[in-house]
């Protein structure tokens, strides 16, 4: 464990310490420590930038979609662990698995040509309206499209956990169960469910940690002018004027924010989900 050991504390802990800056006039030749204490201040200037509630509205509406769609992954893990032919699983999960190692670049530009004004979705959208549009240009398509192409590359990739924990369901259980009758849709709803329950809520809770954490690279990629209205999330804004302005202690100061979000979501939910199952990560 060793080499992993040293790796998450140069890589994950030892950068930390540059979270100080979110709090200092952050000047590269004077450094993290002497740079100038503004404390609070650049927190405040984001929770009063004019646009913040438009910002906070987006990423949220494409987090929480995303999150809406979490059961996806526990429903085709479901399916999957109904096939009984083996060949034909294999090639369900291959399928299913290989989008997931697609980079993000090139996902982009399969999107992008799929929902362009020459694409197959752009053509669907004009037999419907009587003109073909590129889907991307409408702002209120951006956030289906942002999701539900990021479910398909990555819905296969997340039903393997899943299939691990069905895995360790009973064969005997299942067995006991279609001797009293049950039928496959009951065994699933009576025994792999319940049986899968704990990881289910615990990657649930996970995943509503990073309610604020919209992906940057894919939104970056899928952005144009049209789309701005519902495509400028925190990430890209934090691209824009940490990396792009110059303005290092405030994109810091928002991401610690960012943070400071999902931490507290990840509590609430954590607590939600004990007080309701009795389940949660601590």
């Amino acid at each position: 464990m060793l080499p992993a050991l040293i790796y998450i504390v140069i890589f994950n802990y030892g950068p930390m310490y540059g979270i100080i800056i979110a709090f200092k006039d952050y000047k590269p030749k004077l450094g993290y420590w002497g740079s100038e204490w503004v404390g609070l201040e650049h927190f405040r200037r984001f929770v009063t930038y004019p646009e913040f509630w438009k910002l906070i509205k987006n990423t949220l509406s494409i987090s929480l979609y995303s999150l809406a769609t979490f059961p996806c992954a526990v429903i085709l893990a479901l399916l999957i662990n109904e096939i009984r032919n083996t060949r034909f699983k294999k090639t369900v999960q291959m399928v299913t698995y290989a989008p997931h190692f697609l980079s993000t670049v090139v996902m982009c530009g399969l999107v992008t040509m799929l929902v362009g004004r020459e694409g197959l979705l752009g053509h669907l959208y004009g037999y419907f309206t009587g003109e073909n549009q590129n889907l991307l240009a409408i702002p209120q398509f951006f956030s289906s499209i942002y999701v539900w192409s990021g479910k398909w590359q990555n819905v296969g990739w997340g039903t393997i956990i899943y299939l691990s924990a069905l895995a360790g369901v009973s064969q005997e259980l299942i067995d006991s169960a279609r001797i009293d009758g049950a039928s496959r849709l009951q065994v699933i709803r009576y025994v792999n469910v319940p049986c899968i329950l704990p990881t289910i809520i615990i990657m649930f809770i996970m995943d509503t940690g990073s309610i604020l954490s919209v992906g940057f690279e894919k939104i970056f990629l899928l952005q144009n002018a049209l789309n701005m209205d519902t495509s400028r999330v925190i990430a890209t804004y934090t691209y824009d004027i940490g990396l792009m302005g110059g303005q290092f202690s405030y994109s810091t100061a928002i991401g610690l924010f960012n943070n400071l979000v999902n931490i507290a979501m990840i509590l609430i939910a954590n607590k939600i989900a004990k007080k309701f199952s009795g389940i949660g990560i601590w």
